[in-house]
């Protein structure tokens, strides 16, 4: 009986100390997306994008890995929540700051502590805040544009003034929560859509989590990266749904 507990014991063990390191993996995920209405200027064009930081200060080896191939940086949100300091989302913001130029969402859990103190932080550091607004990111007399929602959850969204600049460019939207992919319309015209929130489920048993893993997912006619986010909310372990962040390469496809 004995060696039986024994030998529950360690599983357990080994399983915890298996989910604490999921949970703190600094993995960068690499994908190449390739869309015909693309502009030319933008054919390789990189983006790092993050989500759900959370509690986690950015590794050093993410910055060694992205720093020099990043155009852009693209932040999912909840970049802090209640019990984060101000002193880690500065630290963390400066960390991106010297990757690229920094884009970021609302998450819900950036609304938690005090978000004028936050936009103003995120303002101080050069990062462009997105809040139902849209950023024209212009190379060679080509745009791309940059849609960026607030957060959901709490009917901040609105998708009508987010995208509201007119024509048929070629247009991303940033979301925190995957859930916006329900309200576009055909005529918004969205191609790429970078979202977190789900954390991945953070816990998946047998494949089953209480929340959407992440993964490159076609919805609506549209490309949608989601994300299981960077960090963790109230228990700082995953399973089945490991850490990460991304870098996307967008290609032109001439056929």
């Amino acid at each position: 009986m004995k060696s039986f507990m024994g030998f529950i014991f360690t599983v357990c063990a080994s399983l915890f100390g298996y989910m604490l390191i999921e949970a703190r993996r600094n993995r960068v995920s690499e994908h190449t997306f390739s869309f015909s209405n693309l502009p030319s200027s933008f054919h390789g064009v990189r983006i790092f994008f993050i989500s759900d930081l959370h509690f986690r200060s950015i590794h050093s080896s993410i910055l060694r890995e992205v720093k020099g191939k990043a155009d852009y940086v693209f932040v999912g949100g909840d970049i802090m929540e209640k019990a984060v300091p101000f002193s880690r989302v500065e630290e963390n913001l400066k960390k991106l700051s010297s990757i690229a130029p920094v884009y970021f969402v609302w998450g819900n859990n950036d609304y938690e502590k005090d978000p004028q103190r936050l936009e103003e932080t995120l303002r101080e550091h050069g990062v462009t805040v997105l809040a139902n607004d849209t950023a024209v990111l212009q190379k060679n007399g080509e745009s791309l544009f940059l849609i960026g929602v607030d957060e959901l959850n709490h009917g901040r969204d609105d998708l009508e003034k987010a995208g509201a600049y007119s024509g048929d460019g070629f247009k991303v939207l940033l979301a925190h929560d995957p859930a916006i992919i329900h309200k576009l319309k055909k005529s918004h015209n969205i191609t790429l859509v970078f979202s977190g929130h789900t954390h991945g489920g953070q816990i998946r048993l047998f494949g089953k989590g209480i929340r959407e893993k992440g993964g490159v997912k076609q919805r609506n006619g549209v490309t949608l990266l989601l994300s299981n986010g960077y960090g963790t909310t109230t228990i700082p372990m995953r399973l089945g749904a490991p850490a990460e962040t991304h870098l996307l390469t967008l290609v032109k496809d001439d056929e």
